[in-house]
């Protein structure tokens, strides 16, 4: 049975704002002109222009030569990239960990309509898997199993953003592509300048999942915390005011400092929490591609 959000989910389409490698082939319509079947738009003729493409009835009525523009179709190339370190099981349900899980195959599906290919990369600090990009059901079908697998990570050590994006930058070389970064950027700092290599060479879409909790300690009283990636226990009294003063001014410079790097790699990343409706924020990232578009 197709379900409304299924239905939705076709209907939708991811729009670039930058040009990407791709063959002459598929369903995908890019953001610039080509050699397509479908007439755009007429301009003055150049010295470099394909003499075939020159409309003579117009050059004729204008007494000047003008070219015919066509909307090419092409193929592009998606990665999605995943932090699977411990910090994104942290959360209400499944946790952070879920919502990213939930939206990279939600976005994969999306971006897989018309012949499209998506690959992954599933990082943590102990391991890595790199699932090369396909088209078809079975790839998005292969992204999901592996998605829905335990991770690995141990604990002992922060997240290293900087080595996920810097093999994300390896991996992706060879081609320019969209490419999805979901996390929650809570790790070593460094990563900005990463980020914005990847920025520099294709189009890049960050996602940043949250938990409310993680920005507003709820008043729950005498609890024990733990880091979820060095393991470090604490006792904690949460209706402490001194304490949830400190804490406040922590996130707040935690946020400022991340809002930062974002503006240094030159992306807006798209801020996701858990107690969100995942539907209504993929309608939100989908329209805003729209918007950078034009």
């Amino acid at each position: 049975m197709v379900t409304a959000p299924d239905r939705l989910l076709r209907r939708l389409e991811w729009r670039l704002g930058r040009r990407l490698d791709g063959r002459l082939q598929g369903a995908y319509r890019t953001v610039w002109h080509g050699t397509g079947l479908d007439f755009t738009d007429l301009r003055a003729y150049t010295a470099e222009d394909d003499v075939r493409h020159i409309d003579w009835n117009v050059t004729a009525r204008l007494d000047e030569p003008f070219v015919r523009q066509y909307t090419e179709d092409r193929e592009l190339t998606a990665w999605l990239v995943v932090d699977r370190s411990a910090s994104m099981r942290f959360g209400r349900e499944s946790g952070k960990e879920s919502v990213a899980t939930d939206l990279a195959v939600s976005l994969g599906r999306l971006v897989a309509q018309g012949g499209n290919r998506v690959g992954a990369i599933l990082y943590d600090n102990s391991t890595h898997k790199v699932i090369p990009p396909r088209a078809g059901r079975d790839q998005i079908l292969r992204i999901t199993h592996e998605l829905l697998r335990e991770p690995a990570t141990g604990k002992g050590a922060t997240t290293d953003l900087a080595a996920m994006l810097k093999l994300a930058a390896t991996t992706t070389s060879r081609r320019r592509s969209l490419i999805f970064v979901m996390s929650d950027f809570i790790g070593d700092p460094g990563w900005d300048k990463p980020l914005g290599l990847l920025t520099h060479r294709h189009e890049v879409v960050v996602i940043r999942v949250v938990d409310p909790a993680e920005l507003d300690l709820p008043d729950l009283g005498l609890i024990l915390v733990e880091d979820a990636e060095t393991g470090e226990q604490l006792l904690v009294d949460t209706s402490d005011p001194l304490l949830r003063g400190r804490l406040a001014t922590q996130v707040g410079a935690r946020e400022d400092e991340v809002a930062e790097g974002m503006r240094r790699a030159r992306v807006d990343a798209h801020r996701i929490t858990t107690d969100q409706d995942l539907l209504g924020a993929l309608l939100g990232m989908v329209r805003s591609s729209g918007r950078r578009r034009r």
